[in-house]
């Protein structure tokens, strides 16, 4: 099982980004792909997940209005949009997967908003 993330960067508030997950190594489309952040000395936080079984999403209070997730099956990639950055989402994300009774984790990709 592999995760592929990217897509981060630098941008100023009220910007967008838009984080990609390739993914390889498990059936795409039986599995929840879910995107987290955290800062450091904080937990991590869930932001987002699509099940690629059934198309439900769900989107932390602090995301919700701002950011959408999507799915491509033909690339087995989901994608998370990022509109109306602020500062505090400034964070390193990570997709990850639960396959099998354990969790994969993509490499983190880091999102920095300029006030």
């Amino acid at each position: 099982v592999q995760l592929q993330a990217s897509g981060g960067g630098l941008v100023q508030t009220g910007g967008s980004l838009r984080l990609s997950c390739v993914c390889s190594g498990f059936t795409f489309g039986d599995y929840v792909i879910g995107w987290f952040r955290q800062a450091p000395g904080k937990e991590r936080e869930g932001v987002s997940c699509f099940s690629n079984v059934d198309g439900y999403t769900y989107y932390g209070d602090s995301v919700k209005g701002r950011f959408t997730i999507s799915s491509d099956h033909a690339v087995n990639t989901v994608y998370l949009q990022m509109d109306s950055l602020k500062p505090v989402d400034t964070n390193v994300y990570y997709c990850s997967v639960h396959v099998l009774q354990r969790d994969y984790w993509g490499r983190e990709t880091q999102v920095t908003v300029s006030s």
